[in-house]
């Protein structure tokens, strides 16, 4: 007897990181709600479901990807729910609440900015996501954070590793993971991050400042005690993935997006009040963080007409989401001038992303300031730019020239 097999049986992760973007406008036409094996889980592929899921924590508790809980270890704010996520999010959040961030995100930013731009803008040529955008994202949150003296190429190092180990999704029939090789990488890295940060956090433990580190270590606390670093250590995993990585991508891929329009890339340069609705069209376009939030059914459930036991886990495809038609006309397409609508690219709930402000922020000063060094940037006919991705997503590259 032999056992049918759907197309969505036929879906490879290789499928997934090339281009998902086919795969997911059929499962939201077919199949909003549907178990891929590629993956080993139901994935979630309309805004409304995504939506009702994530507003709805009495049915449904947050957990992380199988291939994230092998990353980051146990004790992620990823994975937290009711009283420990609120911990966790006390000591977290309050320095990147907007009041907080508008006090320091301008001298963290700008002068980086200035600085890298000054050494490239007479080359005429770059790849701006290289030469540019990821130092500025690198730089900006890593001494936040209090990495100062971890040079950037480190850190691009350690959260590729860390990336490459999260997206590490694949599952074979039995539901285990199919290769081992990026885990065991990212285990190297992970040893190396705790051999950098440790002597920082014995420096910080007696002399607290005003680094993100430090304010995890400290507050909250009582006099004379400090954090437990089992604790702090998988949430700096999580920062070194997501808040280095992020707004690169995002500053990559809304770049992207303008010089595919030129009408549009030439009406934000001259208008910089637009770039906020461009940074949200770009992260809405290519979400930069494409599959990775996971709800568990806390009972049995029927979600989209199917019937889903109490336990079962479930990924919210927000890119997938950012794309329904249902919602966006013409959703494929980069346009800054779409009515504004609120996409998922950063989450929903109260698992929304604690750094959205400051990552849109870093983002907007540092395209700011390509913008006022080079307008006349223009892509690069010969080098078209490659996304690639599932779980995280963005362009590979981004090849661009400008007359010096």
């Amino acid at each position: 007897m032999t056992t049918s097999t759907t197309w969505i049986d036929q879906i490879t992760m290789a499928e997934l990181d090339r281009d998902p973007n086919p795969i997911y406008e059929r499962l939201r036409r077919e199949a909003p709600v549907a178990f891929v094996p590629a993956v080993g889980m139901h994935v979630v592929a309309t805004r409304e479901l995504c939506l009702q899921i994530t507003q709805d924590s009495d049915t449904w508790s947050t957990v992380i990807a199988p291939s994230g809980g092998r990353t980051f270890g146990a004790g992620t704010v990823l994975a937290s729910n009711g009283d420990r996520h609120r911990e966790l999010r006390e000591w977290i959040d309050p320095q990147l609440r907007p009041s907080a961030v508008d006090t320091y995100v301008e001298k963290l930013v700008r002068p980086q900015a200035q600085a890298i731009l000054a050494k490239i803008e007479g080359l005429g040529a770059a790849d701006i996501q290289a030469a540019y955008f990821a130092p500025v994202s690198v730089r900006a949150v890593a001494d936040l954070m209090g990495l100062v003296d971890v040079p950037s190429d480190t850190l691009v190092r350690w959260f590729q590793t860390l990336a490459m180990s999260y997206g590490n999704a694949e599952v074979d029939a039995l539901g285990n993971f199919v290769n081992a090789a990026p885990f065991e990488a990212g285990d190297k890295v992970k040893d190396e991050i705790i051999a950098t940060v440790d002597p920082m956090l014995d420096h910080w433990t007696a002399n607290p400042d005003h680094t993100l580190i430090s304010h995890w270590l400290h507050d909250g606390m009582s006099d004379g005690e400090v954090r437990d670093r089992a604790e702090i250590y998988p949430n700096i995993y999580v920062f070194l993935l997501g808040a280095l990585q992020e707004p690169g991508h995002v500053m990559t891929t809304t770049l992207a997006g303008l010089l595919q329009n030129p009408d549009q890339l030439e009406k934000v340069v001259d208008e910089p009040s637009l770039l906020p609705r461009a940074i949200t069209e770009g992260a809405r376009w290519v979400a930069p963080i494409w599959s990775a939030a996971v709800k568990v059914a806390n009972h049995d459930v029927t979600i989209a007409g199917l019937e889903l036991a109490a336990g079962t886990p479930v990924m919210l495809a927000y890119g997938s989401a950012n794309r329904d038609e249902s919602v966006w006309e013409n959703p494929s397409a980069f346009d800054v001038d779409r009515p504004a609508m609120p996409h998922l690219a950063f989450g929903s709930g109260n698992h929304a992303c604690a750094g959205t402000y400051l990552g849109t922020a870093i983002v907007r000063i540092a395209l700011e300031e390509l913008f006022e060094t080079i307008p006349n940037i223009e892509p690069d006919p010969e080098r078209a730019p490659q996304f690639w991705g599932w779980t995280f997503r963005g362009p590979q590259a981004l090849h661009v020239l400008w007359e010096v």
